[in-house]
């Protein structure tokens, strides 16, 4: 069984940045795709950004663009968000999974805390 492990949130001020890993622990990991997620208080959990395991391509939601960046280790079986300018829209917790999600790999996921 694979367990997905999100970590690197925090409370920061608007415009600052922070950077997410999530990484995979037990049996071997090759997914086709994985996802960056977020789930604001009240709100449904919506993808944020994904990637093609084999051939780094990428997407973003339109919220992010240019802000965010998600990028992959396979060597360490870790997926990065890096975040810029956030601002406190993106208040939420983050979490990682494939994509589309299977229901069995959410994790605890982040806490994401950006102040006006």
């Amino acid at each position: 069984q694979v367990q997905l492990v999100e970590s690197g949130g925090g409370s920061v001020p608007a415009g600052g940045p922070l950077r997410l890993p999530c990484t995979a622990s037990g049996r071997t990991f090759s997914p086709a795709t994985m996802g960056w997620y977020r789930q604001a208080p009240g709100k449904e959990r919506e993808l944020v950004a994904g990637i093609d395991w084999n051939s780094g391509s990428t997407h973003y939601r339109d919220s992010v663009k240019g802000r965010f960046t998600i990028s992959r280790d396979h060597a360490k079986n870790t997926v990065y968000l890096q975040m810029n300018s956030l601002n406190p829209q993106d208040t939420a917790i983050y979490y990682c999974n494939l994509n589309p999600p299977r229901p069995g790999f959410w994790g605890q996921g982040t806490q994401v805390t950006v102040s006006s």
